[in-house]
């Protein structure tokens, strides 16, 4: 099993990357966030690999960071969602929008994937809620856990919806604010809080 891969960028095509390894070369399909990184050719590179082995081929498929390769082991548990397509989530949700997403239920921003219709964008926010509930992937792991609002805080957060700003956008601002505030803070607090996160 291949876990990482480390050698010369020796080309790029539209979904992944042909890496040399002591003159072989392996072809590693990434996220588009990945592929923005990918140096030129001639370049050292080094990525983290999942490794695909089915009877008709092995795929190996190549992550920036641990954060990235962690989501596209969870998306994949997911019934319907194949390696493309967690691929594609990934190239429109770095990892801690992807946090933010799910635990807001946030079923519009998941569709902003190629392939990812309503129906599987609700599939994916249901399914994967309860898996990273209690799990920190990147960037977001500094500001400490998501949990999903309850009470007022969910209340606080229909109402910025309800005010046009994006469910994901909406969950992360009551969040911070009821950080702030603290666990007895009420809805009106909430709510102007949140407004006060969403203007920054």
């Amino acid at each position: 099993m291949i876990a990482m891969l480390a050698g010369i960028v020796e080309q790029a095509a539209g979904d992944g990357v042909v890496v040399d390894v002591n003159g072989v070369g392996y072809l590693v399909f990434a996220s588009a966030r990945t592929l923005a990184r990918v140096p030129a050719r001639g370049q050292p590179l080094k990525l983290l690999i999942e490794t695909h082995v089915r009877e008709d081929h092995i795929h190996l498929y190549g992550f920036a960071d641990e954060a990235e390769r962690g989501w596209f082991r969870l998306l994949t548990t997911v019934q319907g969602v194949g390696a493309k397509l967690a691929l594609a989530v990934l190239s429109v949700l770095p990892p801690d929008a992807l946090a933010t997403a799910v635990m807001a239920q946030d079923k519009v921003a998941l569709t902003r994937a190629d392939g990812v219709g309503p129906k599987l964008a609700q599939r994916i926010a249901l399914e994967l809620k309860d898996k990273v509930g209690g799990i920190m992937l990147g960037p977001a792991a500094a500001s400490g856990p998501i949990a999903a609002p309850k009470g007022p805080a969910a209340d606080a957060v229909s109402a910025l919806v309800n005010l046009g700003y994006s469910r994901s956008d909406a969950f992360s601002a009551v969040n911070e604010a009821a950080k702030q505030l603290g666990e007895a803070a009420k809805i009106d607090a909430l709510i102007r809080a949140g407004l006060k996160e969403l203007a920054r």
